[in-house]
């Protein structure tokens, strides 16, 4: 802790800022707010897309995200010390002191809070906080215990574009919901592709993500492919509903049959190629099925 403390006052401010982009995960962080904003898009009425607030929304989403990211940080920084994947994060190498992260992280996320409920509503900014708590009190603290983790997790992952919608109509419903669950049932597929890559690094730190307990084997692989499988229809759900045309079903449709293609193969072989092929697949599916819905709305 204290090499920590004195390492985190050691290096300017300019590389401080990386350090705390690093803590942020500002590329990942980018995606989550791509979703929020394309969310606020299909909300709005149709000609209402007003950048300022898509702007205005994406940097609240910054900041409730970037928080996310940190404090689980703070939470696993002696995990992360055991994992290869983890070990350059700035908690573990020093160049960001816990308290700094805990400060940090705290401004930021009651800054996001308070922007999402002042210029979006209660609603909205209820959904921020709860996505934060989730994330950090229960999703962070249950890897360590069971692989329903990812179940736990899939429920704040998932509350992006629900939020986005929820900003620009300032109320739950049906539309709003479906995006939540296209989001929410793609996680299970995109989460363990990772997990499957990752299992011998995530031993390492007593993380249990597969949902099986014998880790890559057939009945992860099984549960796998049959998510993939909802993917599908629950892609297609906005249309059978009427928020969009047919091509977005379309769209989606395809996009799951590029998941299932790796996630069947993985099934088969399963090796790390060919989860490889589908954690790149599902990055692919969720935003073009996003920018289907949107477009296919215009």
């Amino acid at each position: 802790m204290e090499r920590q403390a004195t390492l985190s006052t050691s290096i300017g401010f300019g590389a401080k800022l990386k350090e705390v982009a690093a803590l942020f995960k500002l590329r990942l962080t980018s995606l989550v707010v791509f979703s929020a904003v394309l969310g606020y898009w299909m909300g709005v009425p149709k000609g209402g897309f007003v950048l300022a607030d898509a702007l205005l929304l994406a940097l609240a989403g910054v900041l409730v995200t970037g928080a996310s990211n940190a404090l689980n940080q703070v939470l696993e920084v002696e995990a992360d010390g055991l994992m290869k994947r983890t070990a350059s994060r700035p908690l573990v190498r020093g160049t960001v002191s816990l308290a700094e992260a805990v400060v940090i992280a705290l401004l930021a996320g009651a800054a996001g809070v308070c922007l999402l409920w002042v210029l979006f509503g209660p609603l909205t900014g209820v959904l921020g906080l709860l996505s934060l708590f989730m994330y950090v009190a229960l999703y962070t603290p249950l890897k360590k215990f069971t692989p329903w983790s990812v179940l736990v997790g899939a429920f704040p992952g998932a509350f992006p574009p629900m939020l986005g919608y929820v900003a620009a109509t300032g109320q739950f419903g049906l539309g709003p919901g479906l995006l939540f669950a296209i989001q929410f049932v793609w996680q299970f597929p995109h989460y363990w592709a990772i997990a499957w890559l990752l299992h011998d690094d995530y031993k390492l730190a007593g993380y249990h993500m597969l949902p099986s307990a014998g880790g890559r084997d057939g009945y992860s692989a099984w549960l796998t492919v049959l998510y993939t499988l909802f993917t599908i229809p629950v892609g297609m759900l906005p249309w059978v509903f009427g928020f969009t045309g047919p091509w977005a079903a379309i769209t989606a449709a395809l996009c799951g049959l590029v998941m299932l293609v790796p996630a069947v193969r993985l099934l088969r072989s399963r090796s790390e190629k060919d989860a490889r092929a589908l954690m790149f697949a599902s990055f692919i599916y969720l935003p073009i099925t996003q920018i289907a819905c949107v477009i296919d709305k215009l």
